[in-house]
């Protein structure tokens, strides 16, 4: 389990590598969140060398979902913390108590774990990770290169890598990735829990 696609290259096939000592009926397992695409390059690899590749990146929903599926679970985590962190915004500049709203909101249709969890985090001002910024920005970027090499749109996960990268410009790369919610703010010129002016 190691952070990114070249790392997992190196010490696969760098010098001194895993592979090179490689025999049938061994099994890789990759745990680490790296591109889909280089995942079914470095499996075939490793195949060649009889051996096998078991995809497992860890994540916090299943165990041994796979690449794509990790990519896509972090596609849904940006779009919802995003759709969290306007509702909560909006309702705060309304002049309404954000907390209030998502505790109502908890009890209807768009109830989640992310309006549970990373909500409360936006309407207490606690944005200590959880999981960094700076780690989901690189899943957001494995979303969009794997997206372009299949020719699909994914506009929303755009504008959350967008977010993603003014806040860190803003000093928040290590904040939990719930602080998204302060490049909103800075946009509205408002933060949650602030009297509306």
């Amino acid at each position: 389990m190691v952070p990114d696609t070249p790392d997992v290259e190196r010490v696969l096939f760098g010098e001194n590598g895993v592979a090179e000592n490689l025999r049938a009926g061994q099994i890789v397992v990759d745990m680490s969140s790296i591109s889909p695409i280089a995942t079914r390059e470095l499996a075939a690899k490793v195949r060649e060398k009889g051996a096998g590749y078991l995809d497992a990146p860890v994540s916090g929903g299943e165990v041994g979902a796979g690449q794509v599926c990790k990519v896509a679970n972090q596609v849904i985590v940006a779009a919802t913390i995003e759709a969290v962190g306007e509702a909560l915004l909006l309702a705060s500049k309304a002049g309404v108590d954000a907390e209030k709203v998502r505790t109502a909101l908890m009890g209807g249709f768009a109830s989640s774990r992310i309006l549970e969890v990373h909500g409360e985090r936006m309407t207490k001002r606690t944005f200590n990770p959880g999981f960094r910024i700076e780690l989901h920005q690189k899943d957001m970027n494995l979303a969009l290169s794997t997206a372009q090499s299949l020719d699909v749109a994914l506009p929303n996960t755009a504008t959350c890598m967008q977010l993603f990268n003014s806040y860190t410009a803003h000093g928040g790369k290590a904040w939990d990735h719930s602080g998204m919610v302060r490049a909103l703010e800075i946009m509205a010129n408002h933060e949650i829990g602030q009297k509306a002016k």
